[in-house]
């Protein structure tokens, strides 16, 4: 009985928070890398999808330039490119984003180009040497207070979700195993998802990461039935009730005090649900259910407050 109650509450909870955009108290980080391209045809696609993102992260997320890196197989930076995306830039970039990300921050990961391998030796095709799942997962790593979304646009890109998978983290595929290696349309899709407003189903003025997924698996569904061909790519994604909170876009600020003193306090529970989720595995499991559900409930009554003040949850 106790966990029905409990499940009953935390469904409340959720009900009332989902639709709050929970993490509008968080900075977004994001970096893009396209690998080897091999034509000049996907060059160009990888670019456009690639300045896509920079242009959503920029003027619709508000994310500062030192907070966006985007690496391509260019040589010589450029306006688009920050870097070449080799294997050394690519941990070279982790390692800057993280001395600026804080607890409960968004960390936005996307990959393009060309997939390959199988299991922990899985890989986006790179100039030089390439990096393998098992070296992304440890590049990640690292952001263990922060929530990260790994985007692996890549063809045969399916075996990265089992080795990046984790608390705190949010993974995506563009297809469902290694053998799905055909041209893919998934990753300009998946940008025109954040990129634009179609994404929004609850018009809240913000694309959550589930939003961009389901927006886009039904548009890749669509591609292939307008052609009349087979759909040789079925994305994944790891967690998809986290991905309902887990959102890009400008937060709304209030000029109602009362408005701004309440959503201050929802977010520092906020924050203090993700630093929660980073001891889950150090506590009594019936203590972190415990403080979970007291916390959610809590942003729960101060979303329903700042609803009662005529403010935007």
């Amino acid at each position: 009985m106790r966990r029905v109650a409990q499940a009953w509450v935390f469904g409340c909870a959720l009900a009332c928070t989902v639709g709050a955009s929970p993490l509008s108290a968080q900075r977004t980080h994001v970096l893009v890398v396209s690998g080897l391209s091999g034509d000049p045809t996907f060059k160009r696609s990888f670019e456009q999808i690639a300045g896509a993102v920079q242009a959503a992260a920029r003027t619709k997320w508000g994310v500062s330039d030192s907070s966006l890196v985007i690496l391509t197989e260019d040589s010589l930076p450029s306006a688009l490119s920050r870097a070449r995306s080799t294997r050394e830039n690519i941990a070279s970039a982790f390692t800057t984003l993280s001395t600026r990300v804080q607890p409960g921050d968004v960390v936005l990961v996307v990959l393009l180009g060309h997939g390959s391998g199988e299991g922990p030796g899985s890989k986006v095709n790179l100039p030089g040497p390439d990096a393998t799942a098992t070296e992304y997962a440890s590049w990640i790593a690292g952001f263990a207070r922060q929530s990260v979304v790994f985007v692996n646009a890549a063809t045969g890109s399916g075996d990265f979700l089992p080795v990046l998978g984790g608390p705190g983290r949010i993974v995506i595929t563009a297809t469902r195993s290694a053998v799905e290696r055909n041209e893919s349309v998934f990753a300009g899709l998946f940008a025109k998802a954040l990129a634009s407003d179609e994404a929004d189903a609850d018009k809240d003025g913000r694309i959550s990461v589930l939003e961009a997924f389901r927006y886009t698996t039904r548009e890749v569904a669509k591609v292939y039935d307008g052609t009349g061909r087979m759909q040789t790519e079925h994305a994944q994604i790891s967690d998809s009730t986290r991905a309902v909170s887990v959102s890009f876009g400008k937060t709304v600020v209030s000029t109602d005090p009362r408005v701004t003193a309440l959503v201050a306090e929802r977010q520092a529970l906020e924050s203090a649900v993700a630093a929660l989720r980073t001891r889950k595995s150090t506590m009594d499991a019936a203590a972190y259910d415990a403080e979970l559900e007291r916390l959610l409930l809590a942003i729960a009554e101060k979303t329903q407050a700042i609803r009662a003040a005529g403010g935007k949850p």
